[in-house]
């Protein structure tokens, strides 16, 4: 049994988990339309592959782009390109993006599936290009592109696989339900990740609570017989499923400031990721679905389904037995850490881990904001051990330079200062703002330094063109001094 630690502050939650973890998991089927936004992240987008009225298959590409932290889109049933416009796409701002939507014709015409890889036989590049090219990315919320993560760089001495199953968020059940229903695939991909990472020690962590999740885990351990892989049980505390708390609770390590857990010697992934790279390695199967939790008072079957990847969620409220009149408003995600949505035709994608149709007393934060007391409650429950109180302060009078002295970016939105907030302060949204305003003047920054270095430049030509010019009419008027002085020579000889 490994050691665990403990990280300054977190809550325990009501975990809300029995509505949606009892039930096996559901396929939703294949919906009458599938939605793809080409905006993966801020800065990342793609590029649509595939014209209007062109028939694709599952498994085919239909976005991708060259950007290193692009990974393609796959078609995830087949169907006809109805439209490339745009739609509303599933983010906090609520705007509308550029989407790829496709009509499905109920065939659901697939793609041969890729060559199987023995991963044992390959090379870590090559077990990168694959993972990349089945499009995975991080299925745990954050949806960072998982080659990428498999690559630290030679300056990073990574030596261990920290495969994550703690959900510590309230109401979220896949991952338990993924790890009951298939093991197998999560210690196959695990196995997969360490060979790619070429480290020797691997743990999977899970909450306490996950005593079924355990004890599949465990049978399929002991089949494999791998000695290098390792299940620990740890408190469910919220937020032990964030990378940095979660190493702190494992292994004691604390991630510095600023940087990431490859700098302590560790990635982390996600358990269904996991799963997802044994798909694409073992199975040869791109990523074009999830397990996803339907759940809240605000729907009348709470349950965890197989969902295909664009789904509009709509679709899935419909096969959760509808509304129920308690339902006040729909997330994406959990209580703490998800948004809200506008409407429900918008897609499901890669980070959807849970849709929540959450009534009055399940939305966090929802009543009305007082000033603030300071009784410092905020500090005791921070994870990250900042001050909120500082932060809140900085960020609403719009003091950036404060904000990053106090440290804003280790700030991981979690949630547990409104939770114990007295006065229902919306704590992390002034963060959130914050963070934006910085990065927009840091690239107005940028942008007048390159301005300004542009400026520099036409400068300096034009000195150095000044000067070559002046100098070329030096060397004339000097060649012709030469020229009369010699004329003048000749003629004082004649």
């Amino acid at each position: 049994m490994l050691k665990s630690w403990s990280f300054h502050g977190g809550l325990r939650l009501p975990g809300h988990k029995h509505l949606s973890a009892q039930a096996p998991i559901i396929d939703a089927g294949v919906p009458s339309q599938l939605i793809y936004p080409l905006q993966l992240r801020p800065g990342v987008h793609l590029h649509a592959t595939v014209n209007l009225s062109d028939r694709v298959v599952r498994g085919q590409i239909i976005a991708d782009a060259e950007h290193a932290l692009a990974t393609p889109i796959h078609a995830a049933s087949s169907g006809t390109v109805h439209a490339i416009e745009n739609r509303l796409i599933p983010h906090p701002s609520g705007l509308a993006d550029e989407c790829i939507i496709i009509a499905t014709d109920g065939l659901d015409e697939a793609l041969p599936a890729a060559h199987p890889v023995d991963f044992r036989h390959e090379q870590p590049g090559v077990i990168r290009h694959l993972i990349r090219q089945a499009g995975i990315v991080g299925l745990g919320g954050a949806a960072f592109p998982t080659a990428i993560k498999l690559n630290p760089g030679p300056k990073r001495q990574v030596d261990t696989l920290l495969l994550n199953g703690a959900e510590c968020e309230p109401y979220i059940t896949c991952d338990n339900s993924l790890m009951q229903a298939e093991p197998n695939a999560v210690i196959e991909g695990a196995l997969i990740l360490m060979h790619a990472l070429q480290v020797e020690r691997g743990i999977i962590a899970i909450e306490e609570p996950m005593t079924e999740a355990f004890a599949r885990l465990s049978e399929a351990l002991e089949q494999h017989r791998n000695l290098r892989l390792s299940i620990v049980r740890i408190p469910a505390l919220y937020p032990t499923g964030g990378e940095k708390q979660l190493i702190k609770v494992v292994t004691g390590k604390e991630t510095p400031s600023g940087g990431i857990p490859a700098d302590v010697g560790i990635i982390c992934q996600n358990v269904g990721t996991a799963a997802a790279v044994y798909q694409a390695v073992s199975r040869g199967l791109p990523l074009t679905e999830r397990i996803i939790t339907v759940t809240g008072q605000g729907v009348n079957k709470q349950q965890n389904m197989r969902v295909r990847i664009g789904t509009p969620i709509s679709e899935l409220i419909g096969q959760a037995g509808g509304y129920s009149h308690d339902v006040k408003r729909l997330i994406m995600g959990g209580p703490m850490m998800g948004f809200a949505l506008p409407e429900d035709d918008i897609p499901v994608v890669k980070a959807t881990n849970c849709i929540l149709a959450a009534s009055d007393n399940e939305i966090v934060g929802a009543k009305e904001a007082r000033p603030c007391i300071r009784c410092g409650d905020c500090a005791k429950a921070c994870p990250v051990n900042l001050l909120p109180q500082q932060l809140y302060w900085h960020s609403r009078a719009d003091n950036l330079d404060k904000c990053k002295e106090f440290s804003l970016f280790d700030c991981i939105e979690c949630g547990c200062c409104e939770v114990v907030c007295p006065s229902h302060i919306p704590l992390v949204q002034y963060y959130r703002a914050a963070k934006s305003k910085i990065l927009v003047k840091a690239k107005e920054s940028e942008k007048s330094a390159i301005a300004k270095r542009r400026h520099d430049a036409h400068l300096d030509r034009k000195a150095r063109e000044q000067a070559e010019k002046a100098e070329r009419a030096r060397q004339k008027k000097a060649a012709l001094a030469k020229v009369k002085a010699a004329n003048a020579a000749q003629e004082r000889t004649e």
